[in-house]
């Protein structure tokens, strides 16, 4: 999983996504096992299960990430075939919210309530009921019931069902002890199957990510080996996909017809036709004016708008966001923090086309070390340090570096110098301690999230490696006067070193508008789209707060919508970014853009022709130009005139390849938009 600023509750977090076949039934655990919980590859936290004699168990399950994670004990007890009759779970969740969880089981009547959800259903078939704030363990009781079931299937409660099934077994050893794994698919939790690995007689052996995983204590250096075997299965579908999906035409192929978005001069040119041959735009020009080659395929656009592929500026790719973004449009991101190795494969298949993605610009992450690291080895204390990660990262096809809160102030300058002989930008969280003028003095060339930009003027006293960097300007943001001599001179700042802001207002959305069992409004947009248990996550809430503070939140975050327009205005250059769900994200972003009074050309400029600029791609991508390469999508409806109709995407062509982008949507178990409609 990638290092997403705003997290789903624990039990979707680590569930949405694993696997299981039959070997008869299994044994209770009736000892305690402890197991590991790493972010990134670095110690995190711990899960503690206690086995009971009749079944039930005890769990205790916390972990730190950057001063953020749970803090909670679940006690499961057991009933036939291993499904759970009841279940309580108390503590704090990721945000540090309070956790009061319960389900039970009784009469054949199930009954379960949160703080974001309560509901209760006669039973009359074996069902399991999914936690919302449930621990890892929690996967293998899931697991272990469907496991039981003859047909290794079972209802979920509140909704969907799920299956499992086994991909392969693995013998391994650490320091001469020797364990056997099975790992096993969970189909019907989330958009892709999830998996996880258990002993043979059931026991929970790992959940294994690149960036979350739950090991056995001690035997965490077998966790690159796991990634590699799930890692070979997950391809192995996505190849099959890509063959299925990818729509490779053998000759020219004209959009006819459309309203073209002309993303160099901010303007809609109707009745027009656009030619591709292979993956290049070779004519564009009036539809009234063309005389198609022989043997055209012909695309009808009329009623609808062409534009650029859209750029999400601030994505940490997975495999699964390759899908995600191509079926709302997205045809290049720009990564700014993940695991090297992980990232140069899949880039690497995405370019190939031997599974479905967009293009990635590879920006390198930095952090200095502590308990609020980020999620990178590239932790470094000395300028000699910076140095040589930097050089590592322009050696390997970087071309940005992104710093992060832990890292030392006087390293930035460090940092500037050498990112900027090396030909790289240089961005990203503003080191605690340090405000976001004094970044841009020292040579920052960009600012990651709109937080970062409301701290400059508050205190510098503020530890902004934990959570405060999100509490702070959620309670004050509302108070800045944005036509104050600070807010204007630091806006002219901004403008005059040409400081590129990456706002990521839809990350900040559901933090800062919402409490438990509530949507925020862009999710609402999406929700009937989303699986079940996806959709369930969407319930959270945001920063713990009394209704007098989320009230007050809600309102900085109206300001914060105003100061982003503020700086548009200005001339600020902003590019549109994520750090949330891949594709569905960057569309909210965009409406947030212009809801905030942002022109919508000027929004669709931002996310095309200006990612482009800013990435030093505006040669070849951004706009639909002959000579350029072939990214384009198709809208049914016309954006400039309601933003919201950037979700109607019909197509998508990446780099002259066709893809649907409805069908590229059922395979995540996603419905498309065009579902949706009324039947006449």
């Amino acid at each position: 999983m990638s290092p997403h600023l705003v997290m789903p509750p624990i039990g979707l977090l680590l569930m949405t996504g694993l696997t299981t076949e039959p070997h008869g039934r299994h044994a209770f655990v009736t000892d305690t096992v402890h197991y590991t919980v790493t972010l990134s590859g670095n110690h995190a936290g711990e899960q503690t299960v206690i086995g009971e004699t009749d079944g039930s168990r005890r769990v205790l399950f916390e972990f730190n990430d950057r001063g953020r994670g749970p803090r909670v004990e679940a006690q499961y007890e057991m009933g036939d075939a291993g499904i759970p009759v009841r279940i309580t779970i108390t503590g704090i969740d990721y945000f540090k919210a309070k956790v009061d969880e319960r389900y039970t089981l009784d009469a054949g009547r199930a009954r379960w309530t949160s703080t974001a959800e309560q509901g209760n259903e006669v039973v009359s078939t074996a069902a399991v009921y999914v936690a919302l704030q449930e621990p890892p363990e929690g996967a293998a009781i899931l697991a272990r019931a469907l496991l039981e079931s003859p047909t290794h299937s079972l209802k979920l409660l509140p909704a969907g069902s799920a299956k499992i099934e086994v991909q392969t077994e693995r013998s391994l050893t650490v320091r001469g002890q020797s364990r056997t794994a099975r790992y096993y698919l969970i189909t019907g939790l989330g958009m892709t199957p999830n998996g996880l690995w258990l002993e043979p007689d059931g026991t929970l052996f790992a959940q294994a990510s690149g960036w979350t995983s739950v090991i056995r204590e001690g035997w965490e250096e077998v966790i690159p080996s796991l990634l590699a075997v799930q890692d070979s299965i997950d391809v192995a579908r996505d190849r099959e996909a890509a063959r299925q999906l990818a729509d490779r035409p053998r000759g020219p192929v004209a959009f006819t017809g459309v309203s073209l978005f002309d993303a160099d001069r901010g303007e809609l040119v109707e009745n027009t036709t656009v030619l591709v041959e292979g993956n290049r735009i070779v004519r564009v020009g009036p539809a009234a004016d063309f005389a198609l080659p022989a043997g055209t395929r012909q695309i009808d656009g009329r009623g609808k708008t062409l534009l650029p592929g859209l750029w999400d500026m601030h994505a940490h790719t997975s495999d699964v966001d390759g899908p995600l973004n191509i079926g709302s449009g997205i045809t290049s991101v720009r990564d700014l923090a993940n695991t090297p190795e992980e990232l140069a494969e899949r880039q690497r298949r995405w370019d190939s086309g031997e599974t479905i993605g967009p293009r990635i610009v590879k920006a390198g992450f930095i952090d200095g070390p502590g308990p609020f690291a980020g999620p990178t080895k590239a932790l470094v204390t000395t300028p000699e340090e910076m140095r040589r990660w930097i050089d590592w990262y322009a050696d390997h096809g970087y071309e940005q570096i992104k710093l992060y809160s832990s890292l030392k102030p006087e390293l930035v300058a460090v940092a500037a110098e050498r990112a900027h002989a090396r030909g790289l930008r240089l961005s990203g969280h503003i080191p605690a301690h340090m405000r976001a003028r004094d970044a841009i003095h020292q040579g920052y060339d960009e600012i990651q999230h709109i937080n970062m930009v409301v701290l400059n003027f508050l205190s510098d006293t503020l530890d902004t490696r934990t959570p405060v960097r999100f509490i702070e300007p959620g309670k004050h943001a509302l108070d800045l006067d944005l036509t104050s001599d600070s807010v204007r001179s630091f806006i002219q700042l901004l403008a005059d070193r040409h400081i590129v802001v990456d706002p990521t207002l839809a990350t900040f959305e559901g933090l800062f508008t919402t409490r438990p069992g509530e949507m925020a409004e862009g999710d609402t947009r999406i929700a009937v789209q989303l699986p079940s248990q996806v959709r369930r996550a969407l319930l959270g809430g945001g920063l713990p707060a009394d209704e007098a503070l989320v009230q007050r939140y809600r309102a900085s975050y109206r300001q914060m919508l105003a100061l982003v327009k503020t700086m548009h205005d200005a001339g600020v250059q902003l590019v549109a970014g994520t750090d949330c769900l891949a594709g569905f994200c960057l569309q909210r972003e965009l409406e947030l853009y212009s809801e905030a009074g942002i022109p919508n050309a000027d929004v669709l400029r931002i996310a095309t022709i200006g990612a482009a600029t800013v990435t030093g791609r505006a040669n070849q991508l951004g706009s639909v130009r002959q000579g350029k390469l072939a990214d384009l999508v198709l809208i049914d409806g016309n954006p400039l005139l309601d933003m919201r109709q950037i979700r109607r995407v019909s197509l998508v062509m990446k780099d002259g390849v066709i893809y649907d982008p409805a069908d590229v949507q059922r395979t995540l178990s996603i419905t498309p938009w065009q579902d949706l409609r009324p039947t006449p």
